[in-house]
């Protein structure tokens, strides 16, 4: 006989990493039965600092994240890891180089790695990777890093979901002005420049340091103008472990904004918000295409052959949804 929802629930409790590991997949294909149990995991859950982590192709993310994961367990700390990847074009499956990159980590039974697809969800987080962060923040763990595939202007998501947002940027891409010009870049708590070891390091640092200097972000400050937040540029060195520390560091000095501030109180309900309306959301998406499976290739048909009208034929399906 399967194993409840609810006993999976009671051994996440506990710190049941099979549990946890079981309760992601069921809740990734929907299953109705943990999807009622979800209500239960979000409140246990709310003591883990959730860290966001982007940037752009090639700058190193992944092993940054390897680098960073066991900085934080030389001090003892439990840390799970999200690992967004691309969706495969012919299974729809996540195509697991994120794990390939954190091998060194499989190991260590105080690191959870989750590869998750895209599966076309907007923002760069798959619509399950927030429940899964929820169940390790349920099973005890004291860092949750969600790693998004890269960046793109729906990649703000993360900083959405997120405690902490590091962007992460590496000296001879040619992509970091751009990026900032298209906003990308103002989503971060922390600014990483990784490969630090490279002679060409100090010009993406700099650049950085004067966009922020002109504007693009500004200094966080509470209701008497006193500074909360300057948001800081990190160089790091995944080869020599340069700004390692550091990083580590000042993600605990952002973490204690968030604790002891009115901008952390800010940030939790912003999250609550996004959280609230990404559930909607999946919930709609999931009851329409279950609701109208068997018309809408018909549908379709209709409008292809301008029989029918996407507005006209949208409005017809949404009353065929079963709430």
């Amino acid at each position: 006989m399967p194993t409840s929802s609810a006993d999976l629930v009671a051994r996440l409790k506990k710190g049941d990493l099979r549990a946890a590991s079981r309760l992601m997949s069921r809740a990734e294909a929907h299953d109705d039965e943990t999807l009622n149990s979800l209500g239960a995991i979000y409140k246990a859950a709310g003591q883990a600092h959730i860290v966001g982590l982007t940037g752009v192709p090639g700058s190193g993310k992944s092993t940054l994240v390897s680098k960073l994961v066991e900085g934080m367990r030389e001090d003892g700390r439990k840390v799970g890891i999200i690992a967004i990847d691309p969706s495969s074009p012919f299974s729809g499956g996540a195509i697991l180089g994120d794990r390939i990159r954190m091998t060194n980590l499989v190991m260590d039974e105080g690191v959870f790695i989750r590869s998750m697809a895209t599966r076309g969800s907007t923002g760069g987080l798959a619509r399950s990777a927030l429940t899964s962060v929820d169940i390790l923040d349920a099973a005890g763990f004291d860092v949750i890093i969600i790693e998004t595939v890269g960046v793109g202007q729906d990649e703000v998501e993360i900083a959405k979901a997120s405690h902490s947002t590091l962007v992460v940027s590496a000296p001879g891409l040619g992509d970091d002005v751009q990026a900032i010009k298209a906003g990308i870049l103002e989503i971060a708590d922390i600014h990483v420049v990784s490969k630090c070891d490279r002679s060409d390091s100090n010009r993406t640092i700099t650049d950085l340091k004067v966009m922020l200097a002109m504007g693009i972000n500004i200094a966080i400050k509470d209701r008497d103008g006193k500074p909360l937040w300057q948001v800081p540029v990190v160089g790091t060195s995944s080869e020599t472990g340069e700004g390692i520390k550091t990083l580590i560091d000042t993600l605990d000095k952002h973490r204690n904004v968030h604790l002891n501030t009115e901008l952390g109180e800010e940030r939790l309900r912003q999250i609550a918000e996004y959280r609230t309306f990404k559930t909607a959301e999946d919930l709609l998406r999931n009851r329409f295409f279950k609701s109208t499976n068997k018309t809408i290739k018909n549908v379709v048909e209709q409008i292809a052959k301008r029989e029918s009208d996407p507005f006209t034929a949208s409005n017809d399906l949404l009353k065929k949804i079963a709430f």
